[in-house]
C-alpha cells in the first residue's frame, strides 16, 4: 500500500473523526467514522491516539475502495493551529511508515472548512457552531480572526448567543432592565429554576456546548421579542467584523458561511446578510459548496495531482513532501 494515486482525507473534530479514501479521477470512495474525539494532552493533540483510531479505518477503507496505493493525505484537525505541534512533528512520518504516504498536508479545521466551502478562490469563510472563527485568503497567505474560545472571544458563536440569552433571562428573573420574559421561560424549561443555573453550568467541562444549547431558543424567541432580536443583531455584527477582518480588500472575493449555527435560519441569517453587505460591499455572498471533510478531500486530491493552489503556512496548512527518516 505504498505510493500510487490513492488519497486519504481526514476530518478530526470535537465529535470524532471522519475518513475518506479514494483514487483521483475514479469513483468508489470509501468512508469511515469514529465518534471518539482525539485526545489532547501536554503536547497538544495526541498523534498516537489519532493514529490508533486512523489505522483500522484506513485499512478497511482501502480494501473497500480497491485502492492499491496511497500517494497523498490531508488531515484537518480542530486545534491544529494552537495545539498541533506534535502532530506536525510526528504524523507525516507515521503515515509514511504505516501507509507509504509521502505527501501530507496538515490543516487547521478552519482551512478545511474554507476549502470545502470555497475551494481555491479568494475570499472569506465564517465557520460558526459552538465556537466561531473567520478565515480568509488572497491565495498568497491566510488570515484568521477570532476563534479564541468562549472566555476570550468566539463572538457571535452559539456559545456567545446562548450566554447572552441566559443573561437576559437572569435579568428578567431579577427584575433588572433589559431582561426577557420569553427567554426566562425558555431557560426555566431547559435548565429548571434560575437560582440553580450557576451550579448546573459552572462545574461543567463542556460549558461552551451547554451555553450553545440555548442559542436555538434565542432564535425561536427573536420574532416578537426585541431583546432576543437584539442579541442576534449583535451576533451578526460580531460575525461581520470577523469576516471583514480576513476578507481580501480588493478584487471580487467570495464570502461563505459554514457550520451548524446557521441552521437557526432567518432570525440570524437576515441580519447577518445585511451586516455583511454593509461591511463587504465588494464581496459576493455564495453558498458553501461543501463541508470540512469535502475540504480535506479537495486538499488531498490537489496534493496528489500537484494542483494544490491554496497557500502553505507553517501553522494553518503545513505541506510535507518526500521521504522522511
Amino acid at each position: 500500500m505504498t505510493g500510487g494515486s490513492g488519497f486519504l482525507a481526514v476530518d478530526s473534530g470535537g465529535s470524532g473523526m471522519r475518513v475518506v479514501v479514494g483514487t483521483v479521477g475514479r469513483g468508489g470512495l470509501a468512508r469511515r467514522e469514529s465518534r471518539e474525539p482525539v485526545r489532547t494532552g501536554d503536547r497538544g493533540i495526541d498523534p498516537d491516539h489519532l493514529m490508533a483510531q486512523l489505522v483500522p479505518m484506513v485499512r478497511a477503507s482501502v480494501a473497500e475502495a480497491g485502492v492499491t496505493g496511497l500517494g497523498a493525505a490531508a488531515v484537518g484537525a480542530a486545534g491544529m493551529a494552537s495545539l498541533g505541534d506534535a502532530l506536525r512533528a510526528e504524523l507525516p512520518g507515521a503515515l509514511e511508515r504505516e501507509f507509504g504516504i509521502e505527501r501530507v498536508a496538515l490543516a487547521a479545521d478552519a482551512v478545511t472548512a474554507y476549502a470545502g466551502a470555497l475551494g481555491a478562490r479568494p475570499g472569506a469563510v465564517l465557520a460558526a457552531g459552538t465556537g466561531l472563527i473567520a478565515i480568509g485568503t488572497d491565495l498568497a497567505r491566510w488570515t484568521r480572526a477570532d476563534g479564541w474560545g468562549h472566555l476570550l472571544g468566539d463572538c457571535g458563536s452559539g456559545a456567545w448567543i446562548g450566554r447572552a440569552g441566559l443573561e437576559a433571562a437572569l435579568r428578567a428573573y431579577d427584575g433588572r432592565p433589559d431582561g426577557s420574559a420569553g427567554l426566562l421561560a425558555a431557560a426555566e424549561e431547559l435548565f429548571g429554576p434560575m437560582p440553580g443555573l450557576p451550579g448546573k453550568l459552572y462545574p461543567r467541562p463542556d460549558r461552551p456546548a451547554v451555553l450553545a444549547s440555548f442559542a436555538p431558543h434565542v432564535g425561536a424567541c427573536a420574532d416578537g421579542d426585541p431583546v432576543a432580536a437584539d442579541i442576534l443583531l449583535a451576533a451578526a455584527r460580531h460575525m461581520a467584523d470577523s469576516a471583514a477582518a480576513v476578507c481580501p480588500a480588493t478584487g471580487e472575493p467570495q464570502v461563505a458561511l459554514t457550520g451548524g449555527l446557521f441552521q437557526m435560519g432567518a432570525p440570524l441569517l437576515e441580519p447577518l446578510e445585511e451586516e455583511l453587505s454593509k461591511r463587504l460591499p465588494h464581496a459576493r455572498h455564495v453558498p458553501a459548496a461543501g463541508d470540512p471533510l469535502q475540504g480535506a478531500v479537495r486538499i488531498a486530491t490537489g496534493l496528489a495531482t500537484g494542483g494544490l493552489t491554496l497557500p502553505s503556512d507553517d501553522v494553518m496548512l503545513c505541506v510535507v513532501s518526500g521521504k522522511r527518516d
